[in-house]
């Protein structure tokens, strides 16, 4: 039986924010929009990605959202969703939770380069329940820099081993242990 929480929650309640050049159709973000109806915020340019448009088209979003949603973000989306929750009052009543993956440390000198804009990152709590997930071997982000991430976020911090990005390459298919986070986190909230 599903607790009155989950009941609450429809697919349209979840919102996938997926990172730079999107997620392909092997992405578990993919997987879990096709298995699950989510939606997926779409942004105008995957391949040249701009922080203040990016923001922009998630706040348009959420304007016109029916009721309040749970973020599922990977890579750069979870830093999309950091600095938009640090300067939107829309964070405080249009989310209700997130789940974060694999954030890729836009600070890092190759990401910097390739994604002028992103840097700093956002290191201010959010305003909604959240838990990071994060590999023990991501090329993107070091462990540490997650957790730090997690930290300054006010994040649960969940170590997913040695799961490279948490992406296709990874080979994780649907997934399944993080739809199960997923699944908690919106039963809790």
């Amino acid at each position: 039986m599903k607790s009155k929480a989950m009941a609450s929650f429809t697919p349209s309640d979840v919102l996938l924010l997926p990172g730079w050049q999107n997620s392909d159709a092997d992405h578990w973000q993919s997987r879990w929009e096709q298995r699950y109806g989510y939606q997926r915020l779409e942004q105008h340019d995957w391949q040249r990605p701009l922080r203040g448009d990016w923001s922009a088209r998630l706040q348009e979003h959420l304007v016109d959202a029916p009721a309040p949603v749970v973020l599922v973000a990977h890579s750069l989306g979870c830093i999309l969703a950091a600095w938009w929750a640090a300067h939107s009052p829309l964070a405080r009543t249009q989310v209700r939770a997130a789940l974060l993956v694999a954030p890729g440390d836009v600070e890092q000198p190759d990401l910097r380069a390739q994604l002028p804009g992103w840097s700093p990152v956002v290191l201010q709590a959010l305003p909604f329940p959240s838990v990071l997930v994060s590999g023990s071997n991501d090329p993107y982000c070091a462990q540490a820099r997650a957790r730090q991430f997690a930290q300054a976020w006010g994040s649960q911090w969940v170590d997913a081993g040695p799961a490279g990005h948490i992406n296709t390459a990874s080979g994780l298919g649907d997934w399944d242990a993080g739809h199960a986070l997923l699944e908690q986190l919106m039963k809790d909230n």
